[in-house]
């Protein structure tokens, strides 16, 4: 899918805005549809089964009654959802948010409600008393009746809107999410097998009469076009990619570097720029670092002062695991690939395993200090990933290096906190149980 395309298409996953909007759509041309059929089909004086029949005044009253419920109860759903999206970010991480604006149950309550509110207005505005003027009279009863069946759907709707916002600020829920998410993006973006070819030991570096692109706007890089961006070289050129998925642009500065220097800057220049999109904050569809980064900012979160909620920071430390353990069977993108016309594209700032590692926990084990218990946690972790690693895959020697180097920070840290003997010997011997001793130099 084309760069800008996708970005559209993610943005409008995010929007509350575009699938009520369709249903308010949707409810005008049913009301419409709804109010020529009746004038068709239904005499004014006809008498419909099923206690279907209306008068003028019988017909204002259900429709102004639905009207009125229905836009209070939307005015609930929202208030409910800006609720929870607050306690989300004060509670969890500001990064959850995204997650809960992406709900498509929450868009479709919120479109059954305010659609309904659309239908009545528009089935409303056509009833027309005998004595009005314009004409023969217009008693809409199966329209009204099809108000009162939407009138009930609301209702039960924001019953299961209130259910489903009160599971949805579950930690575990919430977690499972970011977990799934980062999960998909890994198997979406990381190939199983390794690419045929091997990376070079160094990246070649560009000639002094090369060609600086540089980004054209300030924003969060978001999506970027690979084959598109290869292909505003020359035949037989070189792309170097001095940024990546995932991290901030600043307008003025390296975008990428072409080499052999084309002949059209402006149009090569122009190409690259469209290449990629930056938006206002991450995403996690090409964005694999940042699915550990939601985690970690979790456990980071209930690690604080203000929150010291150590269970919720194991758990979300568990649900990293599931996302590096996907991250370990799978191998990321080339750091050197070669594209059409005997292009090649550089992605120096590529992440690598260790490095997602490291995201991962560097940051929470430095919060973790003084606390054993989400210490041991995070050492049953690094040890459940260590025994995931295929030992024969060369690809992965980083990855167990760090693993291996997080495990002893974690148990060196120990020295430098004011545990009791007891603690710090907790945390000691479950590292020397899962990594062995640490290994005295000698001098």
């Amino acid at each position: 899918m084309d760069v800008r395309l996708a970005s559209l298409s993610e943005r409008l996953r995010n929007s509350l805005f575009f699938i009520p909007m369709a249903y308010v759509v949707a409810a005008v041309l049913l009301g419409v549809l709804a109010v020529e059929l009746d004038r068709l089909i239904v005499d004014a004086t006809a008498e419909l089964p099923f206690g279907l029949s209306s008068t003028v005044d019988s017909s204002r009253a259900i429709l102004g009654t639905i009207a009125s419920a229905t836009i209070t109860f939307a005015g609930i759903a929202f208030s409910i959802s800006l609720l929870v999206i607050q306690l989300a970010s004060s509670q969890f991480s500001p990064r959850v948010v995204r997650g809960l604006l992406r709900d498509p149950f929450t868009k479709q309550i919120m479109g059954v409600v305010i659609g309904t509110f659309t239908y009545c207005l528009v089935v409303l505005r056509a009833v027309r008393g005998p004595l009005e003027e314009g004409g023969d009279p217009v008693i809409p009863s199966l329209s009204v009746g099809i108000a009162l069946v939407l009138g009930v759907v609301s209702i039960l709707a924001i019953v299961a809107f209130i259910n489903h916002s009160a599971h949805s600020m579950d930690v575990s829920r919430i977690l499972a999410r970011a977990t799934d998410e980062g999960v998909a993006a890994v198997r979406r973006l990381w190939d199983e097998e390794p690419q045929t070819g091997s990376d070079p030991e160094r990246l070649p570096e560009a000639p002094p009469d090369h060609l600086v692109v540089t980004h054209g706007a300030d924003g969060w890089v978001q999506d970027i076009d690979f084959a598109r961006l290869a292909a505003s070289a020359p035949p037989g050129g070189t792309v170097r990619l001095e940024t990546e998925v995932g991290r901030y642009a600043i307008a003025g500065t390296p975008l990428c570097r072409i080499w052999p220097r084309p002949d059209d800057v402006e149009d090569c220049s122009e190409k690259a720029r469209g290449s990629i999109y930056t938006g206002d904050s991450r995403t996690v569809e090409q964005d694999v670092g940042y699915a550990v980064r939601q985690l970690a900012d979790v456990a980071l979160r209930a690690l604080s002062p203000g929150i010291n909620d150590p269970t919720t920071a194991q758990d979300a430390i568990f649900h990293l695991g599931s996302v590096l353990r996907e991250l370990l069977r799978r191998h990321p993108p080339r750091l050197a690939a070669p594209a059409e016309e005997d292009r090649l594209l550089l992605r120096p700032e590529r992440r690598s395993h260790g490095e997602l590692i490291e995201v991962a926990f560097n940051e929470v084990r430095l919060a973790a200090t003084g606390m054993p218990t989400v210490s041991v946690y995070m050492l049953e972790v690094l040890h459940l990933l260590d025994e995931a690693i295929d030992a024969s895959d060369e690809g992965l020697a980083d990855a167990r290096a760090e693993i291996r180097r997080q495990a002893a920070l974690i148990r060196s840290g120990v020295d430098h906190t004011d545990l009791g003997a007891y603690d710090a010997d907790r945390i000691r011997g479950a590292h020397d149980r899962r990594f062995g001793p640490p290994v005295e130099r000698t001098s």
